[in-house]
């Protein structure tokens, strides 16, 4: 035959009886509610699949016949209004859910991401960054929080993996339209789609606005790929985290300055404004533009509009953190300067690493352009202190300006349906108790042990048929013999159900070290080989397409997976995606993660394995440092950071195969009389109970409505008052700060006590030089505290007096009783301070005694 094939999709109409099915195919909130998602797939299963999951796409396919025939289908119509009712009952509005602060109700967040991870439908995606993202979106639909979020709507997404013969990671990048997408146009009042203009170096580009309807919020989407645009420019928003650095800085300027554009043409008008990550960090200054248009000059608006950034950072990888060479930053950001009346030295300054200028660094603009920042877990925050020392050199690490909320997961996004339905038997109301450790402790308890195991059991084999299907696939596709086939599907089938599954599934790049548990090859291979105790391990996850050592890890798990000993026990799986890892978390038996200590920052994969009962194997980096009792999984202790690379590597690998072989395979091949692994099952509740009130979004929400974004809208208010005359004032004392600190003096006035009776009062004096400043413009303390004090107890501190001063100098005065005993060990500092700051050391000078 001959001749070119072309197309013809045949569309169906609705019938009037299911009209409300083109709603529920428009708002993401099938992503987390699995009745949705449901009717869609009863209609054509296949079609589903071939699909990828998209409602949208599923109704333009579906064959007209089978609508018809489930418009008169009785039990499907009860289970379609039913459905449709809940969804609109849902998607009204409503005030903020119980136990969130009432104040909640006057603000809007605009919360501004490079990545949206929502659903396999939409490819706005690479990994935990994005998945965190769209979390937090679907949580606070859910929390009924006024909240607004920002991307780019990327025309090919983030690419598609494949797995060659050779073991090697294919990427594929496939164009997207619109009109296949849960988007549409956000329009004007008069109805017409937003257009946005964004400089660009000496380029005005132009922006169209999407919307995607996620429950109860929106997404604005900007999209360069616009007639009016030159080539270059259409392909600004093509690809997630493509391209060189100048594609990079045009996205991070469309994202930043074109996403407070976009908000504004539709008449929102945020009190927060949320950086996740430092990639959309030149909001700020569109936002200081705005403030410089209405009368305040540059210094100010900056004050004011720091007032209001939230800025969360999220990896310590140095490839998570953009820098430009300072020529290319002052090209792209010259128009913008001129926009705030300043220099283009003034903006780069914002982000230079030293005081000399350097690269520009976008997180370091994040952070001096926001006054309320937190990293993602405890672990995090310290590193990232660390990290950011630079912006705050005089201050001691554990004083930096930033705090942690640890990072969750969106429980019905990822917990499985048939815990789902099994919380609904036992009480219908559960979903609004997600921070209630005592009610899951009761529940979980709750719950027979024969039935937990069940139930866990099913999901296994659910996983374990999904994970053949895929990689039947995949063999078929690389030309795999029948015979490693057929092994494959033995092993992967209800009837091995019995072997423990381990999984290892995320972004594959070195400092995870997917390779880790490979280093003692002889003896992983015995762990999975035991007949009597078998174990598979399961691999998935991409390599970014310019990470070649990412790459050649891929290459070598698929390796090692073809050939003795490891041939039969260890799979990977191509296509790592939302929908393979709700399969994964929910169904393997333990959790595998085995990060280099300290870089992950969060990892929130354990958490959803842990809430759906599988059990944690993990360094002890990011949340599991939290999470982790004792009793809930098991932990790989991290060695000294001063160890040489590959020897820790070795201690670690041994360590994670000495909890295999001697704690985690016998607990679990231990079973009672009925066959049941009563010690399993009990660490198994365990990991249930202690994570679901912790670690999931609900919890998260909370902890930013109350540490970060109520503080910054409070202080938000108070810098504008009276035409921002606060703000004024405050940039006014901080330049005054920076011209006189440097020759501020501290010493005693007398010297100082080295012991003193229990329960008497010690005195210390002190005398300042403060130069042009007053004895109102600082702080002076003494920091007591003891050596053996617990890990993460602060330290007491007590605040000097000022006293009459003679001449240029500054006395200063402490009585206090000691409240400890012992050996104590105690600092005085002097440090700037003024009441609209938004935290005591903001301004980073310190002067230590």
């Amino acid at each position: 035959m001959t001749g070119t094939a072309y197309t013809l999709e045949v569309r169906p109409a609705l019938p009037p009886e299911l009209a409300g099915m083109d709603d529920l195919a428009g708002n993401l909130l099938y992503s987390w509610d699995r009745r949705v998602r449901r009717l869609f797939y009863q209609i054509d299963p296949q079609l589903w699949e071939r699909c990828s999951h998209n409602p949208k796409l599923f109704l333009r396919r579906v064959d007209q016949v089978r609508l018809q025939a489930y418009a008169r289908d009785s039990d499907f119509l009860k289970d379609y209004r039913e459905v449709l009712g809940r969804a609109n009952a849902y998607n009204e509005p409503h005030p903020p859910a119980p136990g969130l602060d009432p104040g909640v109700a006057r603000e809007h967040v605009a919360y501004f991401c490079m990545e949206y991870g929502l659903h396999e439908s939409l490819h706005l995606y690479s990994g935990g960054l994005g998945i965190l993202a769209g979390d937090f979106c679907k949580a606070a639909s859910d929390a009924g929080v006024p909240f607004t979020a920002v991307g780019l709507m990327y025309r090919s997404g983030y690419f598609t993996q494949t797995i060659g013969r050779d073991g090697r990671q294919q990427t594929h990048f496939h164009p997207t339209d619109p009109c296949d997408l849960p988007v549409t146009p956000a329009r004007d009042a008069d109805g017409w789609q937003v257009r946005v203009t964004v400089p660009v170096g000496e380029r005005e580009v132009q922006a169209c606005v999407w919307q995607a309807v996620i429950g109860r919020v929106r997404l604005l989407l900007l999209d360069t790929d616009v007639e009016g645009n030159s080539p270059d420019d259409r392909a600004i928003t093509y690809q997630l985290y493509g391209g060189d650095r100048d594609t990079r800085i045009a996205q991070e300027l469309v994202l930043g300055v074109g996403g407070v554009r976009a908000l504004r043409a539709l008449g929102v008008h945020p009190t927060i404004w949320h950086l996740n990550e430092g990639h959309p960090a030149l909001m700020i200054l569109e936002l200081c533009r705005e403030a410089v248009a209405s009368g305040l000059d540059f210094a100010s608006a900056l004050e004011l509009t720091a007032a209001s950034v939230v800025f969360t950072t999220h990896t310590p990888v140095a490839a998570g953190h953009d820098r430009f060479p300072r020529p290319m930053a002052a090209h792209y950001l010259a128009p913008i300067a001129a926009g705030l009346g300043v220099d283009v030295e003034q903006v780069l300054a914002l982000g230079a690493l030293a005081p000399d200028g350097g690269e520009f660094d976008i997180t370091t603009l994040a952070l001096r352009g926001s006054r309320h920042r937190n990293g993602v877990s405890r672990v995090h925050r310290d590193v990232a202190a660390r990290m950011f020392a630079h912006v705050w050199p005089q201050l001691d690490a554990e004083d930096l300006p930033l705090v942690h909320v640890t990072n969750g997961v969106h429980v019905p996004t990822f917990l499985a349906r048939e815990w789902s339905d099994l919380f609904d038997e036992q009480q219908p109301d559960w979903r609004s108790k997600l921070r209630d450790a005592d009610y899951w402790k009761r529940t979980i308890d709750a719950i027979p042990s024969h039935r937990f195991w069940g139930l866990r059991q099913s999901l296994k084999c659910d996983m374990l048929e999904y994970v053949a299907c895929v990689l039947e696939r995949q063999y078929r596709r690389a030309s795999y013999s029948r015979a490693r086939i057929d092994l494959m599907r033995r092993v992967l089938s209800a009837d091995y159900s019995t072997a423990l599954v381990i999984g290892f599934a995320r972004r594959i790049t070195a400092y995870k070290r997917p390779l880790l548990i490979f280093r003692d090859l002889q003896r992983l291979g015995r762990l999975l080989t035991d007949p009597e105790r078998p174990v598979v391990l399961i691999c998935a996850g991409k390599a970014h397409p310019q990470d070649g050592e990412g790459q050649a890890i891929i290459h070598t798990i698929n390796a090692l997976a073809g050939e003795p000993p490891l041939l039969g026990s260890v799979f990977f799986v191509e296509g790592y995606d939302i929908a393979l890892a709700r399969r994964l978390v929910s169904g393997v038996d333990v959790w595998l993660n085995t990060p280099s200590f300290p870089q992950e920052a969060c990892g929130t994969s354990g958490q959803k394995a842990a809430i759906n009962g599988a059990l944690n194997l993990s360094v002890l980096d990011g949340w599991w440092a939290e999470g982790y009792d004792g009793g809930n999984g098991w932990a790989v202790t991290p060695r000294a950071d001063d160890a040489a690379p590959e020897q820790r590597d070795t201690l670690e690998a041994e360590e994670l195969l000495d909890l295999l072989e001697h704690e985690i395979v016998p607990l679990y091949h231990r079973r009672n009389a009925a066959g049941l692994p009563e010690g399993w099952v009990a660490r198994a509740k365990a990991a249930m109970r202690s994570t679901l009130p912790r670690f999931n979004t609900d919890r998260m929400l909370a902890d930013y409505l109350e540490r970060l974004y109520l503080p910054g809208s409070r202080h938000r208010r108070l810098l504008e008052a009276d035409g921002g005359e606060a703000a004024a004032a405050l940039a006014a004392w901080r330049a005054r700060i920076r011209r006189h600190w440097g020759k501020a003096a501290l010493r005693w006035a007398a010297p100082p006590p080295d012991h003193a009776a229990a329960g008497m009062p010690v005195t210390l004096r002190v005398v300042a030089d403060l130069g042009e400043l007053g004895a109102r413009d600082v702080v002076v303390e003494c920091v007591i505290g003891r050596d053996d004090a617990p890990s993460g107890q602060a330290p007491l501190s007590y605040a000097f007096a000022p006293e009459p001063a003679a001449g240029d100098e500054q006395p200063y005065a402490l009585e206090f009783t000691p409240p400890l005993g012992g050996l104590l060990r105690y600092r005085i500092r002097m440090y700037p301070t003024h009441p609209a700051l938004a935290h005591p050391l903001e301004t980073g000078c310190m002067l230590w005694l």
